[in-house]
């Protein structure tokens, strides 16, 4: 009898926490946050293991750390504005607020501006605890008081919680949460000097700057959390790499991502040189393409890729190619579009492993564009994107202008956007979105928050469609965003002296002095993207709604 009573008790404290998880997503937008929504159903703790805390510091209207313990399949949370204490001469207040998934615990990140805590999140500790003086800590809770032996990182020993009066008018309940005189405690202990991540290694602002994680909502929870600097697929092995370099300048077989492609002329110069610099020779483009193939797979995967190809090289004139050539092999995944008049292209190559970007590339293709719907829905774009198109006129510094606006009414909006450069002149953004608006709708919208970013700068732009009648002012192109029409993909080279790239950057970089459009090549950009990670992951989230403008 005591065993069932047990079990009922346990069973009713689920239902307890999926309760609480319900208002912690009805607070929510998953379609616009990074947050976890959490299993459907959290699961009990199990008698005898670990159970988990973390420590969030997030700065949000104003800035606070978040104190969660697992309870019962939950993360049961309290607000601390001045942060948990080592020292056992300070009192803190704390506000119980609403539970949170366990996922939540590797929460690191940015609620964009509009949701719920929009602001900035860093796993400040985490570690372990145990309920001192109960094994129902939910009850304990219940009754206004929590004594928790945890073992972080940077906290250690036993904090109090209890719980003072009524809950106010917000509805929330007002506690105190102390450190006990134990071993672990040190008088004057701030949590304001110890700013970094126990996750990541870094602060709010670095985070805010780069973040390098992000919650998939719409994946299992077990694969959910993605790694912003994780490759999408294995980079090719230094075996591999060289093998390149051991083939003579007419070129040969070449085993590279698990194909044998057939390359040729590996040391005709493709790209001239830019001042000071080396020209860029077909080996190097190869070698590149194999390097950045990982990487740039998401991107391209289930697309039809339009090439730009360039066969004698960036200082000639090139030309469009779309149709996949019937000597192409047979292994390379490619698309017949249902749709193709008599003389429309019908098959295009898809990319959808990295020794097909490696083939366009020895094909000539010097610029990658792959289409912005995918084939299994070709007239449902995934991304609504922004050209910012720079006139003869136009100085670095207004394109800069013009992003930044742009970073605002984004911002405004509690929209998730993601800015590149050209790798020419210009700034590009990409907004992901979810499937269901047709092209004429993401035009329709992007032209709507252009002409009022316009607007305010009207010396800048011109929306005549012809070169010669905008005065060299800027254009706010968005008239890209239709079937078949294509921005330069991300980490695309530039037909250009020295091999630019089309590089993806995070909104902080629009100030820094350092930006070019030009900035990154296919020499630096595969350092860049192993110290600073893809800006782009930061699109592979869910789709977006976008959101109706007034």
């Amino acid at each position: 009898m005591p065993e069932r009573r047990r079990r009922a008790t346990s069973a009713g404290k689920d239902q307890a926490g999926a309760r609480g998880l319900e208002t912690y997503r009805s607070m929510r937008d998953f379609d616009r946050t990074a947050e976890p929504a959490g299993a459907a159903t959290p699961a009990p703790t199990e008698p005898g293991a670990p159970r988990r805390f973390v420590v969030q510091r997030h700065r949000a209207r104003r800035l606070h750390y978040d104190v969660r313990f697992e309870v019962d399949g939950v993360l049961v949370s309290w607000a601390v504005p001045r942060g948990p204490t080592l020292d056992p001469d300070a009192r803190r207040m704390a506000v119980h607020v609403e539970d949170h998934p366990l996922e939540y615990e590797d929460f690191e990140g940015v609620i964009p501006a509009g949701e719920y805590g929009g602001g900035d999140v860093i796993v400040w500790d985490r570690g372990t605890w145990e309920p001192h003086g109960t094994d129902d800590p939910a009850s304990t809770i219940a009754a206004g008081e929590l004594h928790a032996d945890v073992h972080g990182e940077k906290l250690r020993g036993r904090l109090v919680l209890v719980r003072r009066g009524e809950p106010g008018a917000d509805g929330k309940e007002q506690w105190i949460l102390v450190h006990k005189h134990d071993e672990h405690a040190v008088r004057g202990w701030d949590a304001e000097d110890h700013p970094r991540s126990v996750l990541s290694g870094r602060t709010n602002d670095e985070v805010k700057a780069d973040p390098d994680r992000l919650w998939r909502s719409d994946l299992p929870a077990a694969e959910a959390s993605v790694d912003l600097r994780a490759p999408a697929a294995d980079p090719p092995n230094d075996d591999e790499l060289a093998a390149l370099d051991d083939l003579g300048p007419n070129g040969g077989t070449w085993d590279v991502h698990g194909r044998t492609l057939k390359v040729t002329n590996l040391d005709k110069v493709l790209f001239p040189a830019r001042d000071g610099e080396e020209p860029v020779t077909k080996r190097q483009l190869l070698r590149y393409a194999a390097r950045i193939a990982p990487v740039v797979l998401p991107y391209l995967r289930g697309r039809a890729l339009n090439m730009h190809r360039f066969p004698q090289g960036a200082g000639t004139a090139g030309f469009w190619h779309k149709e996949l050539p019937s000597h192409a092999p047979d292994w390379l995944p490619r698309w017949d579009n249902p749709e193709a008049d008599d003389d429309d292209t019908r098959t295009y190559l898809v990319v959808d492993e990295p020794a097909a970007l490696i083939w366009a590339a020895n094909f000539g293709a010097l610029e990658w564009h792959a289409w912005t719907s995918r084939t299994d829905a070709p007239r449902r774009p995934t991304y609504a994107l922004v050209d910012l198109d720079p006139g003869p006129s136009t100085a670095w510094e207004d394109v800069l202008l013009l992003a930044r606006l742009h970073r605002d009414a984004f911002e405004h909006l509690g929209v998730r956007a993601v800015p590149k450069v050209t790798g020419q002149r210009g700034i590009q953004i990409w907004v992901p979105i979810a499937t269901g608006p047709s092209f004429d709708d993401t035009r329709a919208w992007v032209e709507r928050v252009s002409r009022t970013v316009g607007a305010v700068v009207p010396d800048l732009v011109s929306w005549k469609w012809e070169v010669k009648a905008r005065g060299g002012q800027a254009r706010l192109d968005y008239t890209q965003n239709a079937i078949n029409k294509t921005l330069v993909a991300p980490y695309s080279p530039r037909a250009r002296a020295g091999a630019p790239v089309s590089a993806p950057i995070t909104w902080d970089e629009l100030d820094e002095p350092w930006l070019r459009p030009d900035a990154f090549t296919i020499r630096t950009v595969l350092d860049r993207v192993a110290e600073r990670g893809d800006p782009f992951r930061a699109l592979l989230g869910e789709g977006q709604v976008l959101p109706r403008l007034a």
